[in-house]
């Protein structure tokens, strides 16, 4: 089989088990029967093809897909997950952090998405002295929608 198409083999190989065991009716599986799981199928097979064709152009998506797909799953399926946008900061900075590790790029900019994510994560719980980042917690909480576009903006007249 030629590697161009072990991307679409994976993927089908995944959904057609995936639709086979809910089909079935095990119940070993009945919380996974949502699409949350397709998302986690997706970005496995993603992740897969890009570590045996040795390609880095699809971990990204892959780990982007399969941390959505887990938080997701989490969120219906577990009361004590934690719903915060700032997961989603989380998965990006962390599927930089893999990206990095395989082409050694975008470590800095994985490192402050990672950071931000942290300190919006636990920000409740912070001591006392760090009452002084509040401020800075709140400008990010109000504004995090424009940056987002400014960072956007930014990749998109970035030569």
């Amino acid at each position: 089989m030629k590697k161009g198409h072990l991307l679409t083999a994976y993927i089908l190989i995944g959904l057609g088990s995936y639709f086979l065991i809910k089909q079935l009716h095990l119940s070993l599986f009945s919380s996974f029967y949502g699409w949350p799981t397709i998302f986690i199928i997706i970005g496995i097979s993603f992740l897969l093809h890009s570590y045996v064709v040795n390609d880095n152009g699809h971990l990204f998506a892959g780990v982007l897909l399969v941390g959505s797909g887990v938080h997701l799953h989490g969120l219906e399926n577990y009361a004590f997950w934690y719903d915060h946008w700032s997961i989603y900061m989380l998965i990006v900075g962390l599927a930089y952090t893999v990206l990095f590790f395989k082409t050694k790029k975008g470590l800095i900019f994985a490192l402050i998405l990672l950071s931000i994510s942290f300190i919006m994560i636990f920000s409740i719980t912070l001591p006392d002295w760090f009452s002084g980042i509040y401020w800075l917690i709140d400008f990010i909480d109000t504004f995090w929608p424009v940056m987002l576009i400014a960072i956007g903006l930014y990749f998109l007249m970035k030569k």
